[in-house]
């Protein structure tokens, strides 16, 4: 049936369909920005102004113990002295770096094996259930284990973080590329496609948005098993930093390291975001597995 002339839209000079004219708008970046489709904008700022202006004037009010918690005028001024003591920097490079070397081997190994179990139905059979029953064992009641293995450097951190990175993105990885459309992959083994052409072009296509929330869950992930491990032993690292705030009962150096570990979530969190969204633009992670 013709469409009508009210269906009609322009884009660049051409009349198109509504629907297709939108689509071709999003494809060449041509949607107006406007301030009314995000109203977070607003909201999120505001919400904040009006928490931290309740917290400051319910502490005093109530005649809160500064050893149980402070207002926070206190930690910005503890934050401040935290900038500036060089001290501080040396603890949160380690724990940076352990945070990070925790997920990059995290993240290889879950992509390996995930692709290994969805590939070989020997290496599902074989190693998936054991993967199963150790990700149910709490990480942070195992951690002391891997102190008294690695030591009280950064090698025991560093595997406690990999490990706490590794199951969301293993899971994520093995529903990504088990949820590819069968009638694709039956239609390209019809043409004589191998195991490959169809993995790169079918399989891991679809499981790009399933690897990025992956990712996005596992790089917090490895920054709470980074400071877990400093909880259970560690002579520097932001952890450290915050059972030394702890034993002296300085609340607002506490919150301020906690502070500093939120800012670097919201970082890392942002940043994965952004690499998906140069390299998988495609990819939606409304859907989260596995954590």
């Amino acid at each position: 049936m013709a469409r009508t002339t009210d269906e009609l839209r322009t884009v660049d000079g051409v009349a198109v369909a509504g629907d297709e004219a939108e689509q071709l708008e999003e494809i060449e970046g041509g949607s107006r920005w406007d301030v009314r489709d995000h109203p977070e904008l607003i909201t999120v700022p505001l919400t904040f102004v009006l928490f931290v202006g309740l917290w400051e004037l319910l502490i005093p009010a109530f005649g809160v113990s500064k050893i149980i918690m402070v207002p926070p005028s206190a930690i910005v001024v503890a934050f401040g002295d935290l900038l500036r003591s060089p001290r501080f920097y040396d603890h949160l490079g380690v724990t940076v770096w352990e945070t990070l070397a925790g997920y990059g081997i995290g993240v290889v190994v879950a992509l390996v094996l995930g692709t290994l179990t969805t590939q070989f139905r020997l290496v599902e059979k074989t190693l998936y259930p054991y993967v199963v029953a150790f990700q149910a064992v709490p990480k942070t009641a195992i951690a002391p284990l891997f102190v008294i293995w690695f030591g009280f450097g950064l090698t025991s951190k560093i595997v406690i973080a990999a490990l706490v990175a590794f199951f969301p993105m293993l899971v994520n990885v093995i529903e990504g590329l088990r949820s590819a459309e069968g009638d694709k992959i039956e239609m390209l083994r019809v043409v004589g496609a191998s195991r490959w052409q169809i993995f790169r072009m079918v399989q891991l296509p679809n499981a790009m948005p399933f690897i990025f929330a992956g990712l996005d869950v596992g790089i917090v992930f490895a920054l709470l098993g980074a400071i877990v491990g400093e909880f259970v032993g560690a002579q520097r690292g932001l952890g450290y930093l915050i059972l030394q705030f702890q034993t002296n009962l300085d609340i607002a150096s506490f919150m301020a390291v906690v502070v500093v570990l939120a800012v670097l979530g919201l970082l890392a969190h942002s940043l994965v975001q952004a690499i998906q969204h140069r390299v998988a633009f495609w990819a939606r992670t409304e859907t989260l597995k596995g954590a």
